[in-house]
């Protein structure tokens, strides 16, 4: 699994400092991050282009409004994308304020998306 580990570490520094309570787990090819048993953001590795990109959760509703953002695009591995979840080119965070935007829409998220845990 390839992935940048100073993005890794630049993603928990930014939870830590909010406070926010999180996990990490090594997943689709890179490393996720989980609040509340769901995932929230996560760093990994375009197999292609080997450029490394943040996948982040933030839902439908807000997608939309995402994609007008550089560097975003819907995520998918399968040819198919998934609802709600997005990639992120370095381009779209390499600033400072674009890498707190993606921070913020996934955690603002996070609380409505459904656990991924089975109950």
């Amino acid at each position: 699994m390839a992935y940048d580990e100073y993005l890794v570490e630049r993603l928990q520094s930014s939870l830590k400092r909010r406070g926010v309570a999180f996990t990490h787990k090594k997943m689709m090819g890179g490393m996720l991050f989980m609040v509340d048993d769901k995932m929230l953001m996560g760093v990994n590795q375009d197999k292609n282009s080997k450029v490394d990109r943040l996948m982040v959760r933030v839902g439908e509703e807000a997608e939309g409004l995402c994609m007008k953002r550089t560097g975003c695009r819907p995520m998918e591995f399968t040819g198919r994308p998934m609802k709600g979840f997005l990639f992120v080119d370095p381009e779209g965070f390499d600033l400072d304020e674009d890498w707190e935007f993606w921070v913020e829409m996934a955690l603002k998220y996070n609380p409505l998306a459904k656990s991924s845990k089975k109950r």
